[in-house]
């Protein structure tokens, strides 16, 4: 693990620091029309400044910053209270898969207008038959001249009430073993058979929409890696959503510190103590691991099962990190839209991205090479 932080990334760091302190403001909510939007124009002015996608090639609207540099803006990003980011289906689990999987010419196609938030990615993953154990998905796609016909149901589908495309897996096989016989596509979420509807949560808001294909046209162009593998290239989507891009640390180290924060304003209760310090313990340890992580992906390693280990310890410490805070808070705590907001957006990470018990196995039999659990 290479902990030093050299004098380039060290600047680079600071830049951004400045430029969020003199950019960041308050959005409305991404999952209504009008938030959405402001969403959406955030990106593009971040995209301009070449903020938006940093590790990415400059002609992709980016700096060809390192990971470690990307770490470091992550760090800044959070710290600074700056929106959440509409466009992270697209920015950090499609396009990590592009970049590994797809064409120079998907690549040249895609990732610009990913980066500026034109178009806004979905994810088409969980169907009603197949949440976390996706390779019992139904939806298929059939052959047609130049492309596909998709056909089938997607649930649970994030940013989908409002987002311009999606990507997600059929069953191009129907004779095909459970993992085998499937193949990664990109839709476009306004084509002519394609229904998209909200699903509202508690507040009223669609963070979640189903959507409908019957018989929806997908041209070859818009398949990722051959047709047949898509598992395997929907392994690099769900090993960067669980192991590394989607939840950086610098979200967990910016919650830690307003947590130690709350609890310093709170007259530092001993009741909370001991828990106040494991969140913040924990989010420190999640950034060293991390930093190893990244310096075994600089010299040619992979992402692979271990990322379940990842995914499962954060997921976890988003929850008691806040559950800490509404206690620190007391009753005052149920009117505190921060904490209160952010313990709900907790309690669905131990789901997507495969429950906690799919990671459990995971790190149970391909991390520690255990027996499988006999079908009944």
């Amino acid at each position: 693990m290479d902990l030093d932080i050299d004098e380039a990334s060290e600047a680079f760091r600071v830049e951004a620091r400045e430029w969020l302190a003199s950019h960041v403001r308050s959005l409305p909510s991404m999952d209504t029309a009008e938030g959405f939007e402001a969403h959406r124009a955030w990106e593009a002015e971040l995209a301009e400044a070449r903020w938006s996608v940093v590790s990415w090639p400059r002609e992709y609207h980016g700096r060809d910053a390192s990971m470690l540099q990307w770490l470091l803006f992550e760090e800044e990003y959070y710290a600074s209270g700056a929106p959440g980011r509409v466009s992270q289906n697209g920015i950090f689990m499609l396009g990590p898969t592009l970049f590994a999987h797809g064409t120079q010419e998907q690549r040249d196609r895609i990732l610009p207008p990913m980066a500026t938030g034109e178009q806004v990615w979905a994810q088409a993953w969980s169907e009603p038959e197949a949440g976390s154990d996706i390779a019992a998905l139904r939806s298929t796609a059939v052959r047609t001249e130049g492309g596909w016909l998709l056909s089938g149901q997607k649930t649970w589908s994030s940013r989908a009430a409002f987002a311009d495309r999606a990507f997600g897996l059929f069953r191009t096989d129907a004779e095909a073993r459970r993992h085998h016989g499937l193949t990664y596509f990109m839709i476009d979420l306004r084509a002519e058979g394609v229904t998209v509807r909200p699903i509202p949560q508690l507040d009223g808001e669609p963070g979640f929409a189903e959507i409908f294909l019957d018989g929806v046209f997908v041209p070859d162009a818009d398949v990722i890696g051959e047709v047949g593998q898509g598992w395997r290239v929907a392994m690099t989507t769900a090993n960067n959503e669980r192991g590394l891009s989607l939840r950086s640390p610098g979200r967990f180290l910016a919650a830690a510190g307003r947590l130690v924060d709350l609890w310093r304003s709170q007259g530092a209760p001993a009741s909370t103590r001991d828990r106040v310090a494991d969140a913040w313990i924990g989010a420190r340890a999640y950034q060293l691991y991390t930093f190893g992580t990244v310096s075994r992906l600089q010299d040619g390693g992979e992402l692979g099962p271990e990322s379940s280990v990842n995914k499962l310890f954060w997921s976890r410490l988003d929850v008691e990190l806040h559950e800490t805070a509404l206690d620190v808070l007391g009753p005052a705590g149920e009117t505190d839209p921060a904490w209160v907001n952010g313990y709900l957006f907790s309690l669905a990470g131990p789901i997507y991205g495969g429950t906690d018990q799919i990671q459990r196995n995971t790190i149970a039999e391909r991390l520690l090479k255990l027996p499988r659990e006999a079908r009944r």
